[in-house]
């Protein structure tokens, strides 16, 4: 009787596991989750636009699935969706965007399946946290679930190329938060010292003034880049891209 009940009680640990696991992958990731299902920690206070702007840049890549399948993968948030050019900019290299706007590293967690894994990405750009530390995030937290989201990523695919982005700086007038940012960063670049797959691309201090805050001329609106700033992020992808091997030979 014992081996019986022992024996049933695996066959339901068995069964609650498929469900489980049947459960994430009919969840329907279009929509925005209860806060209550996000993965990782963290506020659960969030922009309260975020899900109309998920909602709707997910019906943008509806459909698109099967197109972007082996891309070089853009993940992040409103500064990853605002980089417009992003095609152009990579002319001869098969790039996608899947920012989305007021997304954090928890939003990330949620949907980096969906989003990024599912199209067998080539390579992985990762820029994503300011809107944590924004949220009053702890920077520990934040750093506990871009290392999450670095797992995750290693046990979908051990050998795919991961550039990780420092945070980029910007100026909160009533709160400075420049002491978490940094902190957040160093924990970013203590992560991924070392390991052949993942490359640091510093946002940081080509952008920063001297109290850590980004520049006017280069972030007008004091969180998100212009022109300029993009330029030059695209100038330190180029570099890593290359160190990669991700860019095609024409290119070198």
């Amino acid at each position: 009787m014992k081996y019986r009940i022992r024996g049933m009680a695996e066959f339901l640990l068995t069964v609650a596991v498929a469900l489980s696991a049947l459960g994430q992958t009919a969840a329907d990731i279009s929509q925005y989750p209860s806060l209550a299902l996000l993965p990782g920690k963290g506020p659960t206070n969030i922009w309260s636009g975020l899900p109309a702007k998920w909602a709707q840049r997910h019906k943008e890549w509806a459909g698109h699935g099967g197109e972007d399948r082996g891309a070089i993968v853009f993940l992040g948030d409103s500064i990853t969706e605002g980089w417009h050019s992003l095609t152009n900019d990579f002319p001869r290299l098969h790039v996608v965007n899947r920012g989305i706007g007021g997304d954090t590293t928890r939003g990330v967690l949620y949907r980096l399946k969906a989003d990024v894994l599912d199209l067998d990405p080539k390579a992985i750009v990762l820029l994503i946290g300011t809107n944590d530390v924004g949220n009053g995030a702890d920077p520990d937290d934040v750093a506990a679930n871009i290392r999450q989201i670095l797992a995750d990523i290693k046990a979908f695919n051990p050998h795919v190329p991961v550039v990780v982005c420092k945070v980029m700086p910007r100026y909160d007038r009533q709160i400075d938060r420049a002491g978490k940012l940094k902190k957040l960063n160093g924990e970013i670049e203590a992560e991924i010292k070392g390991d052949p797959e993942f490359a640091l691309c510093d946002t940081w201090s080509p952008f920063a003034d001297a109290e850590g805050h980004c520049l006017a001329s280069e972030f007008p609106d004091l969180l998100h880049p212009n022109e300029v700033g993009y330029a030059k992020w695209h100038a330190a992808l180029e570099l890593i891209f290359g160190d990669l091997k991700l860019t095609s030979p024409a290119q070198n």
